[in-house]
């Protein structure tokens, strides 16, 4: 049976064309720890995936587009993990939860992060990435001061200007904290959790 053998086929070919393409970006992980972004070689990536030059560049343009990538990817991370924030019912528990979630991401892929706002500016496709993903924490924020009482709408004392300011403050906060330590990590989580916990109404 040809044709049955072919979609087989198919489908092996993509299944290890995801593991390829899912070594890749592990390796621009573990290089942007070891060497940092400027340093890092397309050669590099390859040699760690443990694939040539050449089938790298079957997945990739470039070292750009596979920083990219790992970006894209681990952005949905942040997302799909942060996004039971929005429809938790109860403030306190959310802004607890969000801050949580806030702290393990960053341990996990705060190098992924902090490689991602400084070539924000200067990368177009990495800029759209983290601005979406500034855009869906600043909805879910203005869910939770809305559901704490805080009027809906962009004044500068309602919902939508307050979470776009918090978001941009716990980004900056996170990105500086995690050039130091874990510890460092765990205070910028007290502070931010303080500090919307605050403009919320919910503590004096």
């Amino acid at each position: 049976m040809p044709g049955h053998h072919s979609a087989r086929s198919r489908r092996t070919t993509e299944r290890k064309g995801d593991v390829r393409e899912r070594a890749i970006l592990d390796t621009c992980e573990a290089l942007l720890a070891q060497n940092g972004y400027d340093a890092m070689t397309v050669g590099d990536i390859a040699q760690g995936a443990g694939i040539t030059r050449g089938a790298l560049y079957f997945y990739f343009a470039s070292k750009q587009d596979v920083v990219t990538a790992l970006v894209a990817r681990t952005v949905e991370h942040l997302w799909e993990r942060s996004r039971v924030t929005a429809q938790t019912d109860e403030p306190r528990q959310a802004i607890a939860a969000a801050m949580h979630r806030t702290v393990e991401l960053w341990n996990e892929h705060g190098l992924v992060m902090r490689t991602a706002i400084d070539l924000s500016v200067t990368v177009p496709e990495i800029g759209e990435l983290w601005n979406h993903t500034a855009d869906l924490f600043i909805a879910a924020i203005t869910a939770v001061l809305e559901r704490a009482g805080i009027q809906a709408g962009a004044a500068p004392d309602q919902a939508s200007a307050m979470a776009r300011a918090l978001c941009w403050m716990i980004e900056r906060t996170f990105y500086h904290a995690s050039q130091e330590s874990r510890e460092k990590l765990q205070e910028a989580s007290a502070t931010c959790e303080h500090i919307w916990l605050t403009s919320a109404g919910l503590i004096t």
